[in-house]
């Protein structure tokens, strides 16, 4: 059974930075697509960035420049480095990894902007 730990949310003042981490327990293969998706209040749940295992990253059009994700295999981690947030930054973020047989996800950690 894979699971997914979060850390690194917080509370930040609009054009500051915040570090997300999530660390995979379990096998979770070598193909494993590995992301970060969000959720504010009253809205769907978005894909904000995500990573292949050869390293190839996909971003939301809303982070681009913004954010940077990256993962570690050796370590079954991905990482979200946000810099320059905004207030519509806010949301619970979500760790996802992808498998051939099903999407795994985290607790969700809380991000919150201040403007």
């Amino acid at each position: 059974q894979v699971q997914l730990v979060e850390s690194g949310g917080g509370l930040v003042q609009a054009g500051g930075s915040l570090r997300l981490s999530c660390a995979a327990s379990g096998r979770i293969g070598s193909s494993a697509v590995m992301g970060w998706y969000r959720q504010a209040p009253g809205n769907q749940r978005e894909l904000v960035a995500s990573i292949s295992s050869g390293g190839r990253p996909n971003y939301a059009d809303s982070v681009k420049g913004r954010f940077t994700i990256s993962r570690d295999n050796t370590q079954n981690t991905v990482y979200l480095q946000m810099n320059s947030l905004k207030p519509e930054d806010t949301a619970v973020y979500y760790c996802s990894v992808r498998t051939f047989i099903t999407t795994y996800w985290g607790q969700g950690t809380q991000v919150t902007v201040s403007s």
